[in-house]
């Protein structure tokens, strides 16, 4: 039974008890704080996800769903519309620099690891795909692969894929980084070390970080060194790609190899 009490309001009920008296019966607990809510949008977003795919989403609500993992108990839409604007949009904010994406405030390291994780998940299944596969039926791949890990890089990186005798990718390896504008190459070591791995043929990758893939007179006279040296062991050099905004400039293509 419930009781008014004094002055308004319901007091706990009292249950008689045998040989009088009453004995109160604890009071409803009160009603649980709504949750938070970014809860429902989270599982709204990872539904649509999951129907639709990342073409159904756009870039920030992309990146919302890898931040759900590292930031738990916050909205992150904001923090993820603020990445965006800053680097420019999902690829780019997942290949940013490590140390410029620990600028951003409420990112903290955990979030910064998980962006990074997830950039070198991207890459392994890119070079997964092309690993062992003859790299003239997989151009396109090899091209996207090479832009992928490449074409957001703020300083310079000279890699190289190295090819066995069926013209198959045996192993990609960057050869050195440099600054925004210069990488230093030495043609003996990338010869040295097409020997190491017994490989028949190398292409040659490095990136332009301000877009502009023409080659410099300075990569020209480079390739021309890379080719000799590597001719006198018969090793050959198919192209080098430079890597930037738009589609990568071939040195054969350009006439250059």
């Amino acid at each position: 039974m419930a009781r008014r009490k004094p002055g308004g309001g319901l007091q706990d009920s009292a249950t008689p008890l045998p040989g009088g008296g009453f004995a109160l019966s604890p009071a409803p607990p009160p009603p649980a704080p709504d949750e938070p809510h970014y809860h429902g949008h989270r599982e709204r977003l990872r539904a649509r996800f999951l129907k639709a795919g990342a073409d159904g989403l756009q870039d920030y609500e992309l990146l919302e769903l890898l931040l759900f993992r590292a930031i738990p108990r916050r909205d992150v839409k904001p923090l993820a519309k603020v990445l965006i604007e800053r680097f420019g949009s999902f690829a780019e904010v997942v290949a940013a620099d490590a140390e410029l994406l620990s600028e951003v405030k409420g990112l903290g390291e955990a979030a910064v690891a998980e962006l990074k994780i997830v950039q070198a998940a991207a890459l392994k299944l890119g070079q997964g795909r092309l690993i062992g596969r003859p790299h003239i039926s997989s151009w396109k791949q090899l091209l996207d692969y090479c832009r992928a890990a490449m074409s957001f890089d703020t300083h310079e990186q000279f890699r190289v894929l190295f090819l066995d005798t069926r013209n198959c990718l045996i192993a990609d390896e960057v050869q050195q980084r440099g600054t925004v504008n210069h990488t230093p190459v030495y043609p003996r070591e990338v010869v040295k070390r097409a020997l190491e791995l017994g490989a028949s043929a190398i292409i040659l990758v490095h990136n332009h970080p301000s877009g502009d893939v023409t080659p410099s007179r300075a990569d020209i006279e480079m390739t021309k060194e890379i080719v000799e040296a590597a001719k006198a062991l018969k090793i050959s050099v198919h192209d080098h790609l430079v890597i930037g905004a738009g589609e990568p400039a071939s040195f054969r293509s350009l006439g250059l190899i």
